[in-house]
């Protein structure tokens, strides 16, 4: 079955760009990202960012727009059986240029999963001034990291918005 992006989370204050490869089917099912319970990316996100978690979706938006990050998927279409991303077939892109254009300010973007740092490197060109780097996924899926340990590398996330607020 083909899945589709979500709508992408950015507006012209966003500086970090999160990407995972493709939202799985409870996201999708209720249109926000990483809506699966078993998926640690807003325990994380609230955690690095010493904020107290919220399980409403409003909220979320909030934590990403205080601290100028937008979320996206890299790929704009697949097929895939489940939200395993072991499993995309067909995939296509979505269009980084004219996000670029249309979003000058972004100039770090990180991967929410090795897949996702693949599928961009496969079939986009980074874009000049702009940091790329990758994160272990925050799915259940992924058992070869504990919560801390992938909390510690996602750490990297606060660090930079700390770095860009203090040369503001």
């Amino acid at each position: 079955m083909l899945k589709k992006a979500l709508q992408p989370l950015i507006d012209n204050a966003t500086v970090i760009l999160i990407m995972g490869t493709m939202a799985g089917e409870q996201s999708i099912a209720k249109q926000e990202y990483y809506a699966n319970r078993g998926n640690l990316f807003w325990k994380i996100l609230f955690a690095v960012f010493e904020e107290e978690f919220s399980t409403s979706y409003e909220d979320r938006k909030a934590l990403l727009k205080k601290h100028n990050i937008g979320l996206w998927n890299v790929l704009k279409s697949c097929k895939r059986e489940g939200s395993s991303d072991a499993t995309i077939t067909e995939e296509t892109i979505n269009d980084f240029e004219n996000l670029h254009k249309q979003f000058p300010n972004i100039k770090y973007v990180f991967f929410e999963s090795k897949a996702a740092a693949k599928y961009f490197q496969k079939y986009a060109v980074p874009q000049k001034n702009v940091t790329y780097m990758t994160l272990p996924s925050t799915s259940g899926l992924n058992a070869g990291l504990t919560a801390a340990e992938k909390m510690e590398q996602w750490k990297a996330v606060s660090q930079i918005r700390l770095s860009i607020k203090n040369n503001d």
